[in-house]
């Protein structure tokens, strides 16, 4: 922070001349690919630079001189809103202090017939006489010097940015090699990629902000002008000039702009048009142009880019504050690709911090199960219960496993995340009595998760899962191989079928040794998947299991649904499945393959 502060007077031109060559370098690649020459390409895109920002400059002094100019006709209408005002405060405004109360003052006319007399100690009074000094007149070569002090500031940074921005331009490639080299010459595509993509966004964006900010402008002041607002062209030029100080610039040009409607009209009503000017295209612009040009933010958190204005204006001042979006989002775009920068993406960026399976378990160890219920209905407004589930439940309850295996995870910590996600599985399949709230210890001493969602299921549908009065060849059994985890992921199962008003049931390994239900017979079962989270232990089980099946239901198809932890990614090429009529690896899968199977055999 030192160096930016105390060096800002060197850091401010070359970061604008940098900032620049994003915005120039497109249009630079296209008089090259005309076939001009790199150096008069690169001239040519600074003059155009050039040129544009005197314009800008040119018309906004001249625009304030007229205002400036017409200011003294509208101190009547000024004053009487004033009063107005005060009359309406209860005096509120007239008691304020220091150069505003000043100002209230001389423009509603107090103290206007000079100063009050003074009483003397005779009795007799004495008005005061007004004294004004006035300095000797400056030479011109004094005159001059004093012109010259003010203005060379200003025209010594933009001399250094253009400066800057000639050799940035002319000497890109080099440049980017340079960077390529520091940041990580090791791998030299994966870099490459990385810089070029960067380089690229960051253009795209500033391209896209700078001509949705001149449109803005347009609209202001074609707006002002069919209202009648005089100096209408500085009010659209402030705003598309101010447009790029984050949340506040345009309301800084409204407010000015609405202020000076109403100082013009005796009544409010062009105040108010004015005002409802700006609102209605901010809305317009910010709600439907933006989001299609380049996202609905600039990849930016909002809190991020309120601190980082706050912080580079501290640091830079008013260019600080303009420059604040597009340095956060440059380096946010270096944390995206620089791994030893990689906290500033997760501090700045607008990516969630943590992902889908790391929040519903972060949020399950806090017993917090409505939000992720909450979290999953916006999920499945687009998404089907088994894409969620393969893509946010599965992964989420392989990152409880790991906790659970290593002994990481405190008994308080286990229950709430064993009753976050009984509520969860129940409520997105349905049930209504999700929220009650449980005893604690229950599902440790009933055997798992999976075991109790079992039970609850089989209360509300009966002892054997449904009816066995149902057509031949209806039922999708499932059956879990190994741990108390296999049986949760077979619930899972089971509810994603039956969610598609498919008929499933569930089967424990113990239970298919012994007797089949009263009224069941084989032929009821069209289906069988054997499910596994453990594929690599569990191969030669299964493959056991596929062949015993398949001589006690020859007429049903028989799956194998693999279900290994994402994180291990696994080497599956040796568990292979004679037997099994088809492998799958996803619930989603899976249950397209139930749907196919049971359409075929319903047009048999």
């Amino acid at each position: 922070m030192a160096l930016l502060y105390f060096g800002r007077d060197v850091l401010i031109p070359i970061t604008l001349a940098f900032i620049f060559s994003f915005l120039i370098a497109p249009f630079v690649r296209a008089l090259r690919h005309l076939g001009l020459g790199q150096t008069t390409s690169v001239c040519t895109g600074v003059l155009v630079v050039t040129v544009t920002l005197l314009a800008i400059g040119a018309v906004i002094v001249q625009q304030v001189g007229v205002m400036g100019a017409s200011l003294p006709q509208y101190q009547d209408t000024i004053a009487s809103k004033i009063e107005t005002l005060d009359e309406l405060t209860r005096g509120t405004l007239g008691s304020l202090g220091g150069p505003a109360g000043q100002l209230i003052d001389h423009l509603t006319g107090e103290n206007a017939d000079g100063p009050a007399p003074v009483l003397q100690a005779d009795g007799s009074a004495k008005t005061p006489v007004l004294v004004e000094i006035h300095e000797p007149a400056l030479k011109p070569f004094q005159l001059l010097g004093k012109v010259a002090a003010s203005v060379w500031p200003p025209l010594e940074t933009a001399g250094i940015v253009f400066v800057v921005l000639i050799f940035v331009l002319l000497e890109h490639e080099s440049l980017r090699d340079r960077f390529i080299r520091l940041a990580g010459g090791g791998d030299l595509r994966a870099t490459t990629i990385a810089v070029n993509d960067a380089g690229e966004r960051l253009s795209r964006f500033f391209i896209s902000q700078f001509l949705v900010n001149l449109a803005t402008g347009l609209a202001i002041w074609l707006g002002l002008s069919l209202l009648g607002l005089g100096q209408a062209l500085l009010w659209g030029t402030m705003t598309a000039v101010l447009r790029f100080i984050p949340y506040v610039g345009v309301w800084m040009a409204a407010f000015c702009a609405t202020l000076l409607a109403a100082a013009i009209d005796p009544g409010w009503s062009t105040a108010l048009m004015t005002l409802g000017l700006f609102l209605a295209v901010e809305i317009i612009v910010a709600q439907t142009i933006e989001p299609k040009l380049y996202g609905h933010t600039t990849g930016l958190s909002p809190l991020s880019v309120v601190v980082s204005a706050i912080f580079w204006s501290w640091i830079w001042g008013p260019v600080g504050l303009v420059l604040s979006t597009p340095l956060t989002l440059c380096l946010v775009v270096a944390g995206r690709y620089i791994r030893a920068l990689k906290v500033l993406e997760i501090m700045f960026g607008e990516l969630p911090a943590l992902t889908m399976p790391q929040n519903f378990y972060q949020r399950a160890l806090s017993g917090d199960a409505h939000e992720i219920v909450t979290s999953a209905k916006r999920y499945m407004q687009h998404k089907s219960l088994a894409e969620y589930c393969d893509g946010v439940l599965l992964p989420a309850l392989h990152l409880a496993s790991f906790d659970f295996k290593d002994g990481s995870i405190t008994p308080q910590e286990e229950e709430k995340v064993s009753n976050s996600v009984i509520a969860v599985i129940e409520a997105l399949s349905g049930s209504v009595k999700w929220w009650r709230k449980r005893k604690r210890n229950t599902v440790l001493k009933r055997g798992g998760i999976g075991r109790e969602l079992r039970e609850q299921r089989i209360s509300a549908s009966g002892e054997w899962q449904g009816s066995f009065d149902v057509p031949a060849g209806s039922v999708v059994l499932s059956i879990g191989l190994g741990s108390s985890y296999a049986e949760l992921a077979t619930e899972i199962l089971v509810r994603i079928l039956r969610e598609q008003k498919i008929d499933a049931r569930s089967r424990n390994l113990d239970e298919l040794d012994q007797p089949a239900p009263p009224g069941a017979s084989p032929e009821l079962v069209s289906i069988v998947v054997l499910v596994s989270v453990d594929p690599l232990n569990d191969c030669e089980q299964m493959t056991t299991m596929l062949a015993a099946l398949h001589e006690r239901l020859p007429h049903a198809k028989h799956f194998a649904l693999l279900l290994p932890s994402p994180f291990e990614n696994p080497d599956l090429k040796t568990c292979v499945f004679p037997n099994a009529d088809h492998v799958s690896r996803s619930y989603d899968d899976v249950l397209h393959s139930c749907q196919l199977a049971m359409k075929g055999r319903s047009t048999l």
